[in-house]
């Protein structure tokens, strides 16, 4: 029978841990508490001042400016952050909260749980590569492409925080974000290891596939050389790129067929460091995936005159050319995570449900062309499509166009956020800035909006306010005012027929 310990934290309250170890990492055992509500992790090694000094600003300092503000209850959901530090038997360790059930596979494998991965953690990395996700992961833990969409903006958002605070992640990766893709969470774990301002970063070099170019390529050097690239926010914009464009297309970026040189280390070490290349580089087609190496699981998304990367659509697909292109040498370069975060938000309200109740994705970007096809299943749209194009108010009372647009589908919703560009849909909203506005409806070959909560809706053609309750037929160029206050949008109808 294994004892019970109990400890005073660092915060004074007291810790209990069951001494056995449940689970190791890389740096750390892992020791249950005896509810199971929270973990005691003790870093190998005798403690050393450095890293002491760094997880107690970590579970101190930053976790107060953190979540004791207004809205610090958001973060918790994205951020499996340490609460405490304790020290037992010349070892440093962290109180950690037991992650969610949603973080655990309820299903697992595709054949009666072959893997035995039922009841473990969702490391990302399952869920990064086509290979997995089709040999063994069973159907039901996949999600679809939008939920794919929103876990890459929670990710976004959590990077955002952490980055604004002033803190990296020294090991930015699948590793180190749970992900449930069946309902669009994600969760930053391994906090401890956070990048502190003015403490010496910790020794974690960092998850091959992640690891910036470089940091690879100058992994050779002592670590006080001051020309040795170590973790940092720039770094981090490097591996959140990569995560969003593994997490959405199903392959690595740099990965590609072409051989840097004969031995294997030093051509792993030049893909990814000195010679990193994108393989879709719209110039270099040097380090295309070849079809002939790739496996039948890894179809179709390593086909990639199938599945470019443009699906992703014209915001995504910006950045992710930025930051495999020019942010691959250059990394002030690289897209930052609030550019991902409002990328990713006007991508979804460009999502449009596929029609075909077989494709696996079930959504898929419009592009901005006139035909709306899916690209996953390729079943092109049938029927008007109305696509609206927002514009804001400014303080001359001209409107001017936001570079965002809403497509149009049944039950679609309307939010503050659509209708006033001064609302911005992230962490600090309120609960009335929360509930919708105002909703879509296809009826007698007809779309309409539905107004739930505009009281100044209103037809500009013929100045005819649509009172809350009403609805209004959308038409071909159409102009609707949606809200006369301050950053108040104005909405002009496409039609798209197909």
């Amino acid at each position: 029978m294994s004892k019970i310990v109990s400890l005073k934290a660092s915060d004074g309250s007291t810790v209990e841990f069951i001494d056995e170890i449940k689970a190791s990492g890389g740096m750390k055992d892992v020791y249950f508490s005896p509810n199971k509500d929270y973990v005691v992790a003790f870093f190998r090694g005798d403690a050393d001042m450095a890293t002491k000094e760094r997880v107690a600003v970590i579970t101190g300092t930053y976790r107060d400016r953190i979540f004791n503000q207004v809205g610090g209850d958001y973060w918790k959901k994205l951020f499996c952050w340490p609460t405490a530090m304790v020290e037992y038997q010349g070892k440093i360790g962290v109180v950690v909260p037991f992650y969610d059930p949603e973080f655990f596979f309820k299903i697992g494998s595709r054949n009666n749980d072959m893997l035995q991965i039922k009841g473990k953690e969702k490391e990302g990395k399952w869920f990064a590569s086509a290979n997995n996700r089709n040999k063994f992961l069973d159907p039901r833990e996949l999600g679809d492409w939008m939920l794919q969409l929103k876990l890459c903006l929670m990710i976004s958002r959590a990077v955002r925080r952490m980055h604004s605070a002033g803190l990296a992640h020294s090991d930015l990766s699948y590793r180190n974000v749970l992900i449930d893709p069946s309902s669009g969470r994600a969760c930053l774990i391994d906090i401890d290891g956070l990048v502190v301002p003015g403490k010496y970063p910790p020794d974690v070099v960092g998850t091959p596939d992640f690891i910036a170019p470089e940091c690879v390529a100058t992994a050779h050097m002592d670590k006080h050389d001051p020309n040795r690239k170590l973790p940092s926010i720039v770094t981090d914009r490097h591996a959140l790129a990569v995560l969003i464009y593994m997490y959405l297309l199903f392959r690595h970026p740099l990965r590609g067929d072409k051989v840097h040189a004969a031995d294997a280390q030093q051509d792993e070490e030049l893909t990814m460091g000195k010679n990193a290349l994108f393989i879709e580089h719209p110039t270099d087609d040097s380090n295309r995936i070849k079809l002939a190496n790739v496996k039948p699981a890894e179809l179709p998304w390593k086909d990639i005159s199938k599945i470019p990367y443009q699906i992703t659509g014209p915001y995504l697909s910006e950045l992710i050319l930025k930051a495999f292109t020019e942010g691959l040498q250059d990394p002030t370069a690289r897209p930052t995570a609030d550019e991902w975060e409002n990328a990713l938000v006007k991508s979804i309200d460009l999502l449009q449900p596929c029609s075909n109740k077989a494709c696996e994705q079930k959504w898929y970007i419009f592009d901005n062309k006139t035909k709306a096809v899916c690209p996953f299943c390729k079943t092109p749209f049938s029927g008007p499509l109305p696509v609206l194009n927002l514009y804001s108010s400014r303080k001359d009372a001209n409107f001017r166009p936001d570079n965002h647009r809403l497509m149009v589908y049944t039950n679609q919703s309307l939010f503050q956020w659509h209708i006033n560009r001064n609302i911005v849909p992230n962490e600090r909203l309120t609960d009335d800035q929360k509930k919708r506005v105002g909703y879509f409806v296809y009826h007698s070959e007809i779309w309409y909006l539905v107004n739930e909560g505009m009281p100044d809706l209103t037809e500009v053609a013929t100045k005819t306010p649509i009172p809350i309750g009403g609805k209004v037929a959308l038409e071909d160029g159409k102009q609707l005012l949606m809200s006369k206050q301050d950053g108040g949008r104005l909405i002009v109808v496409q039609m798209v027929l197909n």
